[in-house]
């Protein structure tokens, strides 16, 4: 894009798999820095090396940065003369964040609040953050966390707008396929181990979206964002036992067997809330979710629709649902699924 000629770009948690592929995105592109963020020294010195090795000419423009989004300062550090920030630093495994609840508000709530409050005294022009459809009716501390998050970016947001800064937006998707810690990789794990596979609820249903389209969302979000917009893109959906048929066809049957659900799992996820729907704008691939604008003296409030939400809310139970060829085509998007099937084994 040229408007990132001769920008630089930030990206927190930065080696995870969305900074992964952002990387591939723009590091060919004219960016003129791009900074990755995050506390893992390990996976910064094995990105820094694939680098080097597959794209060397171009690595040189990826700085490093030793950090932690609960830690304001380590954020200040890495934020002078940045110009973009994506920001998808997070803690997002269901189960784990439901034994340890408060380390997800460190991370998820206070860490973005720490992200925005240096990006908007830095002067940034805009930030991307990153949620998920389960911050939409959440049943789970992960996705209460990231409600609170959208929260808190939506009011940093509304205060960077009124110094006439820094633009704040969200991003909210639903499951990224073959993302670390996703149940792709397991099945394929699994099969390749001669093992069953393991099935929460058959009749389960999630969205499916490849890192590429996430990649996507945030970038079309970058380009049409408002302060305090909230971007969802249009996504196809599976249920879990389709998803498992699919897996095994592409890499064998090794049977299944039902765990029943884990902590805190939904029957289906929601992207987009009824009330949230009411105030929607359809942008073709995309919605977009406008900010509240009014302000806390409500007696100056004009009520010009007694509506409050919509009929019913965006989910994956009422989305375009897949059947099983339909899910091999989606899952063959995925890069990782085409390597495991030309038998390039990932770490």
């Amino acid at each position: 894009m040229s408007t990132f000629n001769g920008s630089t770009l930030m990206i927190t948690g930065g080696t995870g798999s969305f900074g992964n592929t952002v990387l591939k995105h723009f590091l060919t592109s004219d960016v003129g820095e791009i900074r990755i963020f995050s506390r893992d020294e390990k996976k910064q010195d094995d990105m820094r090396h694939e680098l080097q090795a597959r794209y060397p000419d171009h690595f040189a423009k990826v700085k490093f940065y030793i950090g932690d989004v609960r830690n304001i300062q380590s954020v200040r550090d890495a934020m002078h003369g940045v110009d973009y920030i994506f920001h998808a630093a997070a803690l997002k495994q269901v189960p784990s964040c439901e034994f340890f609840p408060m380390e997800a508000v460190r991370t998820n709530i206070l860490g973005t609040d720490n992200v925005l409050h240096a990006a908007i005294d830095a002067g940034v022009k805009r930030v991307v953050c990153l949620s998920t459809d389960k911050a939409a009716y959440p049943i789970n501390a992960m996705g209460k966390s990231k409600a609170l998050m959208e929260s808190v970016i939506f009011a940093n947001a509304r205060v960077a707008a009124e110094k006439g800064g820094t633009v704040v937006c969200c991003t909210r998707y639903g499951n990224v396929m073959c993302s670390r810690g996703s149940v792709i990789p397991l099945f394929i794990d699994q099969i390749h181990a001669g093992n069953p596979i393991t099935i929460t609820d058959p009749s389960m249903t999630r969205f499916l979206m490849n890192l590429d389209e996430a990649v996507d969302l945030v970038k079309f979000a970058f380009e049409h964002a408002n302060p305090g917009d909230l971007f969802i893109q249009k996504a196809d959906a599976s249920t879990i036992g389709d998803l498992a048929k699919a897996v095994q066809q592409l890499f064998g049957d090794t049977g299944t067997s039902i765990i029943g659900t884990r902590h805190g799992e939904k029957l289906f996820e929601t992207l987009m809330t009824r009330e949230e729907r009411l105030r929607s704008e359809d942008m073709g691939g995309y919605y977009r979710v406008a900010a509240d604008t009014r302000g806390l003296n409500y007696d100056k409030t004009e009520v010009d629709e007694a509506r409050t939400m919509a009929d019913e809310s965006y989910t994956s139970h009422n989305t375009n649902l897949l059947d099983v060829e339909g899910t091999i085509q989606k899952i063959m998007t995925a890069d990782y699924v085409r390597e495991e099937l030309a038998g390039i084994r990932h770490n």
